[in-house]
């Protein structure tokens, strides 16, 4: 018992991470005495005549997270742009085929080489792929083995959309595609059915290098586009805006970039129908008349890359740019919003993963759950308010020290968990606990920080490395931590592993997967070269420790919205 004691101190100061070990404690138990005490170099703990001694817990500098003060070339105004000084490029050797065309495009001048190395030859492929979707391919001639990665979007990890059957003769095809090389190569799309056009990328400039693509399309006056998701930004995304796809763990910032990265845009576009002629009129405005007759058209463009980008949304059109693969483009004419969502979802990406009934019900999680009695307080709560309650989420509360598929036996043990999930089944409900993309990497100066996880992956080749071939340790709640390489063969039966041999402790009936982005709390390897600090401290505080106040609801509401708190007081118990 005075060994548990001490263990139970020991992880109290590693959950909680204090960067400086000053506390002291002293306990009985069985007749034996524990007492830690504060020295210069760390804690010793005593019990039952033995020491133990351990360090203060380092705490990572916030300066571990500040990265390379760079400005976007959107906001430099000495930036070069490159439709000014790039040469563009010209098409010969077109080949006809049954669906489409092919062709060859060469540099039209002196490379410009503005932010990459210009590729010389670019191979081009239109195609109609089915009788509402063209696709329109631009990619490097020479493509070798070293770089096929950079810029072939491999169909193993998102899907390609197929060839499907055309027939002109028997089909209504509204997409026509036609080009010119006057004065450089440029294309546009037309909707055949009343000549609206959809893309133009007529008097611009391609600019294709090796980690820089840019290209240009003209858009009417007010346009309507909607999607270039994931971010917080008003349904339409206006005329003066610039969406960066990059996916990114932070939370809810506003217009800026978040979790998921979706290339593709919606064009709704409306017309005034002439009363007499039935002829329509793209309208512009924002205030139609009340006795005027309108329809609407929409289609769909998705540029399949998987590499950062950006789109510069502005009066005049849009401006396409991303880092590196391919200009691999879509078009899906629709005409109305759910037929292109559907030729989009149906024909490009494929349909969102089929999902359990019970996932549909309510879901109640928050950060803070202390053991598994609060956790079976607010499932009880739920049934005596006679509020339906499907699943049950624990955030990394639950963790051991904050290690993905292992458990707080002290808090969140084995044998009270099966209880409490035992009673959870019996009810019909389910439990959903977080697992980061993250693993943390013991510290190899200390046997007992030992992690079976980790040992498992590493000796299995799955984590993430550095160009030298050095694992890339970043830092996440944990400490130092490794991450994933899910291109790796390895990687999924790993994981997999790892998911299965959990399960057998704690009987789960989804999983949270977090932090996949792949998120980190500083810039680059950080922890190379400082795996024998961990366990580590984030920079910042964490919710519960000792001067990290949460001013948010519930926890400390009424110390910034004292009126407001007193009011909501008042209305809960009336």
């Amino acid at each position: 018992m005075a060994r548990f004691t001490v263990n139970a101190f020991i992880c109290s100061l590693l959950t909680y991470g204090f960067a400086q070990a000053q506390s002291s404690y002293s306990g009985s138990a069985d007749g034996l005495t524990t007492v830690a005490a504060s020295t210069a170099t760390g804690t010793v703990a005593t019990g039952s005549g033995t020491q133990t001694s351990f360090r203060a817990i380092f705490t990572v500098p916030a300066s571990a997270d500040q990265g390379a003060n760079l400005l976007p070339t959107t906001q430099d105004p000495e930036a070069v742009d490159p439709q000014k000084v790039c040469p563009g490029y010209m098409a010969s050797n077109v080949v006809r085929s049954e669906v489409g065309f092919s062709a060859t495009l060469s540099l039209a001048g002196p490379a410009c080489n503005v932010y990459g190395t210009d590729i010389e030859t670019l191979n081009l492929t239109v195609a109609y792929q089915t009788a509402h979707r063209l696709a329109v391919n631009i990619s490097p001639a020479n493509i070798a083995a070293s770089n096929m990665t950079q810029y072939i979007l491999s169909d193993e990890l998102v899907q390609q959309p197929k060839q499907g059957v055309v027939d002109p003769a028997i089909q209504d095809i509204d997409l026509q595609f036609s080009w010119s090389n006057d004065p450089t190569f440029s294309f546009t799309i037309l909707r055949k059915s009343n000549g609206d056009v959809l893309f133009d990328t007529k008097g611009t400039k391609l600019v294709f290098e090796n980690q820089f693509i840019e290209f240009v399309s003209a858009l009417p006056e007010n346009y309507n586009l909607y999607g270039l998701g994931e971010r917080i930004h008003g349904l339409r995304l206006g005329n003066n805006f610039t969406a960066t796809t990059y996916a990114a763990d932070v939370g809810d910032p506003i217009d800026l970039g978040i979790y998921g990265s979706h290339p593709f845009y919606l064009d709704t576009r409306y017309y005034e129908i002439d009363s007499h002629t039935g002829d329509m009129t793209y309208y512009s405005g924002n205030n139609s008349a009340a006795n005027g007759s309108y329809t609407s058209m929409s289609h769909g463009v998705y540029l399949r890359n998987a590499h950062g980008q950006e789109t510069l949304l502005r009066p005049d059109g849009l401006t396409w740019r991303t880092i590196g693969g391919s200009i691999d483009l879509y078009f899906f004419d629709g005409p109305s919003q759910s037929e292109v969502t559907k030729q989009y979802q149906f024909g490009a990406v494929g349909l969102p993963a089929m999902q359990q009934y019970f996932t549909f019900g309510y879901h109640q999680c928050r950060w803070g759950y202390k053991n598994w009695t609060q956790l079976q307080e607010v499932v009880d709560n739920f049934a005596a308010a006679n509020i339906p309650l499907e699943n049950i989420w624990t955030d990394i509360d639950y963790m051991n020290q904050y290690r993905d598929f292992s458990n707080d036996q002290n808090t969140f043990s084995f044998a009270q968990g099966k209880q409490f999930l035992d009673r959870l089944h019996a009810n019909g409900q389910h439990y959903i606990p977080i697992v980061d993309s993250a693993i943390y990497i013991p510290n190899p100066n200390n046997a007992s920080d030992a992690y079976a996880t980790y040992n498992r992956g590493n000796s299995s080749g799955v984590f993430l490395t550095n160009p030298d071939g050095s694992q890339y340790i970043g830092e996440v709640w944990p400490g130092y931590t490794v991450f994933p390489d899910w291109h790796s063969g390895n990687a999924v039966p790993w994981w997999t592993n790892e998911m299965q041999t959990w399960y057998q402790d704690i009987a789960f009936d989804g999983i949270w997967i977090d932090m996949s982005e792949v998120s980190s709390f500083c810039v680059g390897s950080c922890g190379t070269g400082n795996v024998t600090m961990n366990p580590v401290h984030p920079s910042f505080g964490l919710p519960g420790e000792p001067g990290s106040i949460v001013y948010d609801y519930p926890e400390a509401f009424n110390i910034t919205n004292a009126t407001e708190a007193a009011s909501a007081s008042a209305g809960s118990s009336s």
